[in-house]
């Protein structure tokens, strides 16, 4: 498929970037390489082939979701570099 220089230039407008001569006619190259190898994958036949999310089979390992002992309030404010009340206090973000 040979790519139509306004074409070429309406895309590289809609990618903001300016292209010399010489980057036109690579790119146009380049852009008919990538389009005549999408042809080829539409004619592969792919009837047998079952759908996949990922080329490996991969799992997520996950352990048991235990419920354990927590830290009391006091402990977790034990080592609180500055606290008041129940709560952390911590420096102001939102201006």
């Amino acid at each position: 498929m040979q790519i139509k220089e306004d074409t070429l230039n309406y895309l590289a407008h809609l990618g903001r970037i300016e292209l010399e001569a010489q980057e036109s006619k690579i790119l146009s190259g380049q852009l008919k390489d990538i389009l005549d190898f999408i042809d080829q994958l539409k004619k592969v036949d792919i009837k047998d082939v079952s759908a996949t999310s990922h080329i490996l089979s991969i799992s997520n390992v996950l352990r048991d979701d235990l419920s354990g002992e927590s830290l009391t309030r006091e402990d977790a404010l034990k080592n609180a570099p500055v606290k008041e009340g129940n709560f952390f206090v911590v420096p102001k973000v939102i201006e």
